[in-house]
């Protein structure tokens, strides 16, 4: 008789049936914190023979091996169930409950080195299934415990997934949303800018975006200040799409930044050498110009 499971990081749970619900609502089978899983976000049926998973609707879907499915689609062995931004692995298994308990070992994790990001390792793919990478480039060395999700060099799927979201709260003026989503996205950022790691100018400016326009909704300076400091840690000249949005925020904002303004320009001017470009250039006079506004 088959037994069926899905391993989520290193825990596996056993699926019992005839339905098991997915979603953050703690009135879930399974309760996933994820802001990307909808509250009631998938539903597996759970037979003798086999286990079939539905979307409920979700905001962002259900993905098995990286598909979005269409309403249902059966599981096999090892396939790869994706909510929001979380990796599941499905299994199933022969023999009893307590014999199963007993013969499987604790789930591992593989490590991609270009993007950097975990998945469930015990039947690692010739490719990663966040970036595609290939599989000659995955971390070696056995089990590793990694949580939560990063961002890659080049902006990934689930930091794409986030800006829709972010997008649509900002469009829908839902602050609070949209500020949820973001202060996760500036931790994957802060992360990889502290482990030495290049974010890369079109993530960040893109974040930036998002940032500066919270910043200017809520009249608030403290998302200014984080896109100014991210940018210094970067070492780079903020997008002339970004100095219009710091140039747009209120003069009280404006102020605030004052101090993260002076030492972006001092840290620009002491980087800057004979091969600066026309753009930085540009950039760092719009700074001084933002700095005579800001008073």
């Amino acid at each position: 008789m088959a037994r069926f499971r899905l391993r989520f990081l290193l825990q596996e749970l056993d699926l019992i049936g005839p339905v098991v619900t997915l979603g953050r609502s703690s009135e879930c089978q399974i309760s996933l914190e994820d802001p990307l899983v909808s509250r009631v976000h998938a539903q597996l049926t759970v037979t003798d023979s086999y286990v079939r998973v539905r979307d409920l609707g979700s905001r962002n879907g259900v993905r098995v091996n990286g598909a979005l499915i269409a309403g249902e689609a059966d599981l096999q062995h090892n396939d790869r169930l994706r909510l929001g931004s979380l990796d599941l692995v499905f299994l199933a298994l022969e023999g009893s409950q307590d014999q199963v308990r007993l013969s499987r070992a604790t789930g591992s994790m593989a490590h991609c080195k270009r993007c950097e990001r975990p998945f469930p390792g015990e039947a690692e793919p010739a490719t990663c299934p966040q970036c595609g990478d290939a599989l000659g480039r995955f971390a070696a060395g056995g089990p590793e415990t990694i949580t939560g999700v990063e961002l890659g060099d080049e902006p990934s799927w689930t930091f794409r997934l986030i800006a829709e979201v972010i997008e649509r709260a900002l469009v829908a003026g839902r602050a609070p949303e949209a500020e949820r989503m973001l202060e996760r996205a500036a931790r994957d950022i802060d992360g990889r800018i502290a482990r030495g790691k290049k974010v890369g100018r079109d993530q960040l400016g893109e974040a930036a975006r998002f940032a500066l326009r919270l910043a200017k909704l809520q009249l608030r300076p403290d998302w200014a200040q984080w896109v100014l400091a991210a940018h210094r840690s970067e070492q780079l000249t903020p997008s002339a799409e970004t100095l219009d949005l710091l140039a747009s925020l209120d003069p009280v904002s404006l102020s605030a930044v004052r101090p993260e303004l002076e030492a972006l320009l001092r840290d620009r001017g002491a980087t800057s050498g004979t091969h600066v470009s026309a753009d930085e250039q540009a950039g760092e006079q719009r700074i001084a110009a933002l700095l005579r506004d800001a008073g």
